[in-house]
């Protein structure tokens, strides 16, 4: 037995019980966890915002130690450390024939299966986001673990499934930030601190860091940020003063909310590139006039996991920690336990804090 964060039903709280863990089968790998990161998307799929099949172990930022592998697994051994990828591209769709893994339309076919059952009643689990972090140990499809980079902790490699991937993704492969551009980053919390080391990293020549909370401004700085501006109805106007009154050229939104997407947007100059990280519920309707869009000739863009190749680009990440570039401890506010992730899904309601991270 293992204990496990379970979702029971959509709307339901967390329960943290005991799971029983099958031994690995073909093409699957047991990992005893080391951390696991408490992200916006887990709390999107407790209020229903996402949708996967419940019950449910959520987590899908996670890392840790090989247990066990089942038969045919090869690439990684027991003893290894790896990180957890939750969105495992299958190379045989349409969109993986075209090299853009992260929209693969099979990636998140696990998260249907039973992977694992309660011990008190032996109702079926489903592993979340495929891989079911929140958990002492989970049992994964063998595409779903990479080896970690080496000379990082796995407590701080956690971060890289997730955060990190889509943070540093949006600033190199979706708004493909160039050294002297300006930046503006809406929302630091832990995707937003990564997206400002990763504008940092790019050269940037100005990064403004936006937030609800005043009291994130430092942890804003510490990351990269040269400006801050906590956000309001003049928002746009105080950003384009930062930058001789044209706006930035890239703004990258981490929040999912239309207010904030469409500020981001206008907060870009003419010809401006805003790219959506944050994810937002139906009902978050962005309205723009032709007119504008023709007038400004700015690029609104979707971004997926960062647009990230993780196999690709976690050791040129690890390349960043190792040089001093990248520092994962600067995501993290709080490290807690199994039973701290509901107060960690208060926080992420509030606004309060950047990451928060289980630690085994």
């Amino acid at each position: 037995m293992v204990r496990a964060a379970v979702l029971p039903a959509v709307g339901s709280p967390l329960e943290i019980a005991d799971i029983d863990l099958p031994e690995p089968g073909p093409g699957q790998v047991r990992v005893k966890l080391a951390a696991a990161g408490v992200c916006h998307s887990d709390l999107s799929l407790t209020n229903g915002t996402m949708r996967v099949p419940v019950p449910a172990v959520l987590g899908h930022e996670g890392a840790g130690t090989v247990v066990s592998v089942g038969e045919g697994v090869t690439h990684v051994a027991l003893g290894d450390g790896v990180v957890l990828n939750w969105a495992p591209a299958c190379g045989k769709c349409h969109a993986c024939s075209l090299g853009e893994v992260w929209l693969c339309a099979d990636a998140l076919t696990g998260a249907g299966s039973v992977y694992a059952r309660r011990s008190d009643d032996g109702s079926d689990l489903h592993p979340g986001l495929n891989v079911a972090a929140f958990a002492e140990e989970t049992v994964v499809a063998a595409n779903c673990v990479l080896r970690a980079p080496e000379g990082v902790p796995l407590t701080d490699a956690a971060l890289l499934g997730c955060a990190v991937l889509t943070g540093y993704g949006a600033v190199h492969h979706s708004a493909r930030v160039r050294e002297g551009e300006t930046v503006a980053v809406f929302g630091v919390g832990g995707v937003g601190l990564a997206t400002l080391q990763a504008a940092r990293i790019a050269g940037a020549s100005k990064i403004i860091a936006v937030d609800v909370s005043p009291e994130k401004e430092e942890l804003a700085r510490k990351a990269g940020a040269t400006d801050y501006v906590v956000a309001s109805e003049t928002t746009a106007r105080e950003i384009r003063g930062l930058t001789g009154k044209q706006g930035v050229d890239v703004a990258v939104e981490c929040v999912g909310r239309a207010v904030t997407i469409r500020t981001a947007w206008e907060s870009t100059r003419r010809g401006g590139r805003t790219t959506v990280v944050g994810i937002g519920g139906k009902d978050q309707q962005v309205t723009f006039n032709a007119l504008e869009l023709f007038h400004f000739g700015r690029t609104l863009s979707g971004c997926v996991y960062g647009n990230s190749d993780p196999a690709k680009d976690l050791p040129v990440l690890a390349e960043h920690i190792r040089a001093g570039r990248l520092d994962l401890s600067a995501l993290v506010t709080e490290r807690i336990a199994l039973d701290g992730i509901p107060a960690a899904f208060d926080n992420m309601v509030a606004g309060k804090g950047g990451r928060a991270l289980v630690v085994f």
